[in-house]
């Protein structure tokens, strides 16, 4: 059985320049700056995925934006095993995801970000004890008791407290029946639709999560990997201390080429490759062209080398050599692009080759079909790009035509006078 939840509030912070969207009141001024969360579209992009091969799917479910919303809208059939309380919260994922197990679910398709899968390990954490490095069966899994009467209580909350308890004691009766059926803990497979976007547990886009989950019905199950769960507390982020943490482990359905790869950071052995590349970029910015300065390494040692103080994990307009604006919202750069000529500057995700969709969606399809049809100044050492072993890079800006139009080849400056043309693709481009 296909299990679903989603994060209702996931990746709204990312348009909005806040780094992330942990917690109310980062929610809340995401939305008081305009942004939106994109995560009932993508999560209906991977169910409709999963519907044109099986039509007519029950699917178990949370109630209501945790997940029933999104499986109707894909022309799918829910089963409730959760209801949240008036306003969602991470214990509310936890929850869901420990009702989903004990109801019978084999794989979990979890949408979000990492904080999102972090909470999703939480809710498995309790059920039954595994060994993630072990490859396990195709049929493993799918006897985990579906029909069992005591599975089919809808589960009612009011309070995150609440949410958490209900969470432990689902987890506590799957781990029994678990025992009883001799079940392994579900797998699970991240939507991505958040901001932070680190953890091999995710696939490449929803459209392949939704692929995946279906070839998991036709093969009655698939080889899964241990993979971790990372997540980076968001405060310390946005003081630019990036700093990953194991939260726990998954087995995560893998599939070369549909699921994540973990993000890699820059070796300091490759401090002077990262200082050439940037000094190759400034060497080509013009005068009054507003630069995009998207988060990373390599664009952080653009805003060194050209004396002004960026924020790493968020996009600053630069202009001329002064800040226009740091940290800008998506708002705020469609704001500034209409005041004259403007570039992204961008690098790539080490390990996980993504130019857009990850960390950056201030950098959204608006604001790129804004600056025009040359909106991208890529900057990135060679050794990124060799250690992606031929992978194409991606572009994830959840406009399918931008993407297109993106896909191709890029020139990459990877120097003082030097440049690589490699390949660019959207994973949604990709056949499934």
């Amino acid at each position: 059985m296909i299990g679903l939840v989603v994060n209702p509030v996931a990746g709204v912070g990312g348009p909005a320049g806040l780094a992330g969207s942990d917690g109310a009141d980062v929610q809340h001024l995401a939305l008081a700056r305009g942004a939106r969360s994109r995560v009932q579209e993508r999560a209906v992009l991977a169910l409709t995925e999963l519907a044109a091969r099986h039509p007519g799917l029950v699917v178990a479910t949370a109630d209501g934006a945790m997940g029933a919303d999104a499986v109707r809208a894909a022309g799918l059939v829910p089963r409730a095993v959760w209801a949240p309380g008036r306003a969602t919260a991470g214990a509310d994922t936890t929850a869901a995801v420990g009702a989903l197990a004990a109801a019978g679910a084999d794989l979990i398709l979890v949408v979000g970000g990492d904080g999102t899968l972090r909470d999703a390990c939480a809710g498995l954490d309790a059920v039954a004890s595994f060994d993630p490095m072990h490859d396990d069966t195709p049929d493993a899994g799918r006897s985990a008791g579906e029909g069992s009467d005591i599975w089919r209580v809808v589960l009612q909350v009011e309070s995150a407290a609440a949410a958490a308890a209900a969470a432990a004691a689902a987890a506590a009766a799957a781990e029994s029946a678990a025992g009883e059926a001799g079940a392994v803990v579900p797998a699970v497979l991240g939507v991505p639709a958040g901001v932070k976007m680190y953890s091999p547990v995710f696939a490449v886009s929803p459209r392949a999560a939704g692929a995946i989950a279906a070839d998991w019905i036709d093969r009655a199950g698939l080889p899964t990997d241990g993979r971790e769960v990372l997540d980076i507390d968001e405060a310390a982020m946005r003081r630019a201390r990036v700093d990953p943490t194991l939260y726990g482990m998954l087995r995560v359905p893998y599939r070369a080429g549909r699921t994540q790869a973990r993000k890699a950071a820059t070796p300091v052995t490759e401090a002077a490759a990262v200082e050439a590349a940037a000094r190759g970029a400034v060497a080509r910015m013009l005068p009054g062209v507003r630069y995009l300065l998207g988060p990373g390494g390599t664009t952080a040692e653009i805003a060194r080398q050209l004396g002004v103080e960026g924020s790493p994990l968020g996009v600053d307009v630069v202009l001329d050599g002064a800040v226009r604006v740091r940290g800008a919202s998506e708002q705020e750069l469609l704001a500034q692009i209409a005041q004259g000529p403007a570039q992204a500057v961008i690098t790539v995700i080490g390990g996980q080759g993504f130019l857009l969709g990850r960390g950056n969606q201030q950098l959204s399809a608006a604001v790129l079909r804004a600056i025009g049809p040359d909106p991208l100044l890529v900057v990135a050492p060679e050794q990124k790009l060799i250690d992606l072993h031929g992978r194409p890079l991606l572009v994830d800006t959840g406009d399918p035509d931008l993407d297109a139009r993106l896909a191709g080849h890029v020139r990459i400056i990877t120097g003082v006078g030097t440049r690589s043309l490699y390949a660019v693709t959207a994973p949604e481009l990709t056949p499934a």
